[in-house]
């Protein structure tokens, strides 16, 4: 018999019965607050063929996904950004700050001349790529913010807090206090997308479900909120590959 594989328990309140999801990462099972352990275990157990068919396919699907990422961060690398590829240029200053710009034409790295002759190829791709995620993490904040700052006085969906997270299998999530996270991510899908992620997850605040009311609030602030969230579907998991 196989070992059962380790997995973790994520309590939602609006979980009535438990659920499995399984990524390349990690089997995370999804119980409502007062399921008592022992049952989620026994349950796990009982699913085990079916979380290890799941692992495979997980494992083949991945060996076919194309990442969006450049595969070295070195003068005319494409960085994605909103479901487009912009070229990276590399200019050589005298200031010792290094720091990295986009003008909606191009990225490009500011580097001092006496430090980037001193850097291997590899480490000059991941200092870019360093900062690249940096200057994502923010430019994710600002569309989430501009996009709240539309949508939530339209029906006082207002949450207490918004954070930008480093997240490997969820685009966002509402807490039970309105506090709503949102995966980094989705800087890179298209303006819409993200869009309606931030919609979805504002709806959480009057919808604690996913209930024939909650999709129709989310339609009524996005009306092709299916075609958005189809393109998560279909490039998601190139999305979650990061950069």
């Amino acid at each position: 018999m196989k070992t059962q594989a380790a997995y973790q328990i994520r309590r939602s309140p609006r979980a009535k019965r438990a659920r499995i999801i399984v990524t390349a990462d990690k089997i995370e099972v999804v119980a409502p607050l007062r399921m008592p352990e022992k049952q989620i275990k026994l349950f796990m157990q009982e699913k085990q063929l079916w979380v290890e068919n799941a692992k495979n396919q997980v494992a083949e699907h991945a060996a076919n996904i194309t990442s969006f990422a450049p595969k070295s961060y070195q003068q005319g690398a494409m960085i994605p950004y909103q479901a487009n590829q912009y070229p990276l240029l590399i200019e050589l200053t005298k200031s010792s700050q290094l720091r990295i710009e986009f003008n909606q034409e191009n990225f490009t790295l500011y580097i001092a001349k006496p430090l980037y002759s001193t850097l291997s190829a590899a480490e000059l791709s991941e200092k870019v790529r360093e900062l690249v995620i940096t200057w994502m993490f923010q430019a994710a904040r600002e569309q989430a913010i501009k996009s709240l700052d539309h949508y939530a006085p339209l029906y006082q969906l207002k949450p207490r807090s918004i954070t930008i997270k480093a997240v490997k299998s969820r685009w966002g999530s509402c807490g039970i206090h309105n506090d709503i996270n949102l995966n980094w991510l989705l800087i890179l899908a298209p303006a819409e997308v993200y869009e309606y992620v931030v919609i979805h997850e504002l709806c959480h605040i009057q919808q604690r479900n996913h209930s024939a009311a909650f999709w129709a609030l989310v339609a009524q602030h996005c009306p092709d909120y299916k075609q958005r969230r189809a393109w998560l579907k279909q490039q998601g998991a190139s999305l979650m590959l990061g950069l």
